[in-house]
């Protein structure tokens, strides 16, 4: 997911509407890809607030390869063009606030959806001292026509929803894209992404930052455009829920391992004495070799949930989490090659075991007592392999993070 993120920017303009010397305090930021049907539009209605306002500010086209005339029209009216190579709506935005010369940045889409010379709850909200500051379309109004019904009633409230859960974030409409921040809150963001999970990104970074994150209503209107919008609805809607999965460890590996293993482990435990009828089902071995695979696959996606998660705070994309410092002050690799070690002597005695009792019947058709033996011992040989594996895996990880840097969180005391 992390993304090259160095950008050729070209900065030829020198259009602003900075008064005098007076450092900067707002750059409305735009992300464009030929919008010059809307783009004059969206300029003025910005120029308009900062003149109402008197808010000294400039007004910022991150242009990301626009052939129709987008560029001359944005220097023509007084805004400052960045050219950015990199393609992708997150790299326009990226390399537009980086160039951003003032103390606080709002960003909206440059198709007239949202109205630029309304801001003043945002720059409010970020004079207040908030990091980020969202806007809610619920909130605020969506206008006939102005949002596909299926990104009103399915996508923008599921990905909301799995957002809030997966990483307690405040925000009630996690995809508006008129939002405002301040300069220092984007850069301790550290964003990675080039596309439209650019805007997951942002919101799932500065929860995890602790900043301080707030919504004010707005109102979304039908884009100014008479060609088909560069969002994709299914396409977009996959990748930030991919995003967001791949962003939570917890979440897309370690609970569905816990589950798997539970309910493994119960299965093949309630099935050693024999069979379980249940109505006019009858559960038997063949329900315990299938126990014993979720067993299996279980902890397999358990050990890539804490490799995931030690990688990623290693590499500073996931927050410390005081959590795994505990858990790996008492989960050495000594203590995972002795659990792996005794369950691996375990299935083998039990496998021994079951071929002498197999000899005893001249090595004819196993009985299902005897299978009953064989599944557990075979799943403990397995089981106790793959935590020998998994705890020298933990270890090298552990090394590698103590080399790179003394991140808390990244597995200290692994090995």
């Amino acid at each position: 997911m992390a993304a090259d993120m160095s950008f050729r920017v070209d900065d030829r303009s020198t259009g602003t509407l900075e008064r005098d010397a007076t450092p900067v305090e707002l750059t409305v930021l735009m992300p464009c890809l030929n919008e010059a049907e809307t783009l004059e539009t969206c300029i003025r209605k910005a120029r308009s607030y900062l003149e109402r306002s008197g808010v000294v500010g400039e007004i910022l086209i991150a242009d990301n390869g626009s052939t129709d005339g987008s560029q001359e029209i944005a220097r023509r009216l007084g805004a400052r063009v960045v050219d950015v190579e990199t393609r992708g709506y997150g790299a326009a935005l990226f390399a537009g606030a980086s160039a951003a010369r003032g103390r606080y940045v709002i960003m909206g889409d440059a198709d007239d959806s949202y109205d630029f010379s309304n801001l003043d709850a945002f720059v409010d909200g970020l004079r207040q001292g908030n990091d980020l500051v969202m806007g809610n379309r619920f909130m605020g109004g969506i206008r006939p026509g102005a949002m596909p019904w299926k990104n009103r009633y399915l996508g923008n409230p599921a990905l909301t929803a799995i957002g809030r859960l997966f990483f307690s974030c405040p925000a009630r409409d996690f995809h508006c894209g008129l939002r405002g921040f301040s300069v220092d809150a984007f850069r301790r963001m550290d964003l990675r992404t080039t596309g439209m999970e650019f805007a997951s990104e942002m919101v799932i970074k500065a929860t995890f930052a602790g900043m301080r994150i707030v919504e004010t209503p707005t109102t979304l209107s039908k884009d100014g455009r008479s060609r088909p919008p560069h969002l994709r609805p299914w396409r977009d809607g996959w990748r930030h829920l991919r995003f967001m999965l791949l962003y939570s460890p917890t979440y897309l590996f370690v609970l569905p391992g816990v589950v798997l293993m539970g309910l493994g482990f119960a299965a093949v435990l309630a099935l050693l004495p024999g069979p379980v009828p249940v109505g006019r089902v009858t559960f038997d071995i063949h329900t315990m070799m299938f126990s014993s695979i979720a067993v299996l696959i279980g902890f397999a996606s358990l050990s890539f949930g804490g490799f995931t998660k030690i990688f990623a705070i290693g590499e500073g994309l996931l927050p410390p989490d005081p959590n795994l410092d505990r858990a790996f002050k008492h989960l050495t690799l000594e203590v995972g090659l002795v659990i792996g070690g005794l369950l691996f002597l375990g299935g083998l005695t039990g496998s021994i075991v079951a071929v002498l009792r197999w000899r005893a019947l001249e090595f004819g058709p196993l009985p299902g007592n005897l299978l009953r033996l064989v599944i557990p011992s075979a799943l403990a040989i397995a089981l106790g392999f793959q935590i020998i594996l998994t705890s020298f895996f933990l270890s090298v990880l552990g090394l590698r993070t103590r080399v790179r840097a003394p991140i808390t969180g990244a597995a200290p005391s692994v090995g």
